[in-house]
């Protein structure tokens, strides 16, 4: 429930301050939540009752919803469209070596006391937002790319999707283009036209299986390797930290390969790269589940992780292609309240079908009496992995249908994006 009341409240915020975003300057507010966020988690450190830890952790859900419309609106006006997923890969490999090292040092840290990695945490925090203070410029509006003087000039041998995308004469739809400055939209009418666009849909849509799935992995993680390969707590915890790094391997390759696909003309290549690397996890995580030994379910385990961390660079990439730059933060608002939820509702339904499973009997499907003998407790989160692997496919299966139709919506954003500027000059 501290998992779930975290990323629940997360999601009630997220689209308003995705308003906030497309209209205020985002380094400000992005220092602003993460001030509020280490505030949050001094609060944390000084619960003296689950109830006030409770009321903490949702303060900290509320202030985390600033994070995720601010940076996707940063990355589209810093950088330019043709290397987005190689930056969003950088980006989420340091969410994920934050991870790692949240989980190394808040282990050793809690030694001392269960409150002292929520206060080491906040300062991490303070810190940080003073550094984004000081070092983040605010960069111009518009999603031309760069933050140097020469904003405007071609970066040589750069070719942007949007130029594909007029190379290969794709007509945008018509009826989606926007013909008035859109940071003037009122936020329903904003939100009806996100959920206009067929390809942001289907984004929106893999993005909250593929989180879901992810969620409970994480969450259940360490529970499933102390039952199934019966380590100690202390070397599971290290065991997934090392798995991580094959997630990080994975975001780090597939953003740069979806940059390069689009570079040779293959237009939905981001959608594409995501959606085979959501299968290629599918297809690694069976005999990673199923395998009683730890020595030979690892490097499916390994690959695993790269295909299920690599999904997420180029589809971050691809959601700032398909829509108007002065809507990028409320469509990331949109995009992030349904992908929290699914992650609130993730461990429960983890959970829930894990006790539903019971006695389940994962590793005598391979013939082993040794792995069958350990389902027991927490022995079954092997099949309830491997059950929710459905969720996982069908986010691959999304993105195919969804990059159907996505050259189009680029197109559309393209004409959007000149519309609105004519009419802008005109006024």
């Amino acid at each position: 429930m501290l998992v779930a009341v975290t990323v629940a409240s997360s999601a009630l915020l997220t689209l308003p301050f995705g308003v906030l975003v497309d209209r205020f300057n985002r380094r400000n507010l992005l220092v602003a939540g993460i001030v509020l966020w280490s505030l949050a988690m001094i609060w944390c450190g000084l619960a003296t009752s689950y109830k006030v830890l409770f009321a903490a952790r949702l303060a900290l859900g509320i202030v985390m919803a600033i994070g995720s419309p601010a940076i996707a609106s940063l990355v589209g006006d810093c950088f330019h469209a043709s290397e987005r997923g190689r930056i969003y890969g950088y980006i989420i490999s340091g969410e994920l070596i934050g991870v790692a090292i949240g989980f190394l040092m808040s282990g050793n840290v809690a030694a001392l006391s269960w409150r002292a990695p929520f206060e080491v945490l906040a300062v991490l925090g303070l810190i940080l937002a003073w550094m984004i203070a000081r070092k983040l410029p605010e960069p111009r509006r518009g999603g031309r790319g760069r933050l140097e003087p020469q904003a405007d000039k071609p970066v040589q041998n750069d070719v942007r999707i949007r130029e594909v995308v007029r190379d290969h004469g794709i007509e945008p739809d018509a009826s989606l283009v926007l013909r008035e400055d859109p940071s003037r939209m009122r936020i329903w009418d904003a939100v009806k036209y996100i959920l206009s666009l067929p390809s942001y849909r289907m984004l929106i849509v893999a993005s909250a299986l593929g989180y879901f799935y992810f969620t409970g992995l994480r969450t259940f993680v360490v529970v499933f390797m102390r039952s199934h390969f019966h380590l100690a707590q202390t070397s599971s915890s290290s065991f997934v930290v090392v798995v991580g790094l094959g997630a990080i391997a994975g975001v780090l390759v597939t953003g740069l390969f979806a940059d390069r696909l689009v570079k040779k003309g293959r237009v939905a290549a981001r959608m594409q790269v995501g959606a085979w690397a959501y299968i290629l996890a599918v297809v690694m995580l069976i005999p990673a589940m199923l395998l009683p030994n730890l020595a030979a379910a690892a490097p499916f385990m390994f690959v695993a992780a790269g295909g299920l961390g690599g999904a997420f660079p180029p589809v971050d990439a691809a959601r700032l292609d398909v829509m108007h730059s002065r809507l990028w933060g409320r469509a990331e608002g949109v995009r992030s309240t349904i992908v929290y939820l699914a992650q609130a509702a993730s461990p429960p339904l983890f959970g829930w079908l894990s006790a539903l499973l019971g006695g389940g009997r994962g590793g005598a499907l391979l013939g082993s009496a040794g792995a069958a003998g350990a389902h027991t407790g927490g022995g079954n989160m092997d099949m309830t992995f491997v059950v929710m692997l459905a969720v996982l496919l069908a986010a691959g299966i999304v993105l195919l249908i969804g990059a159907k139709g996505y050259p189009r919506d680029v197109a559309t954003a393209m004409a959007s994006e000149r519309a609105t500027k004519g009419a802008k000059q005109n006024a």
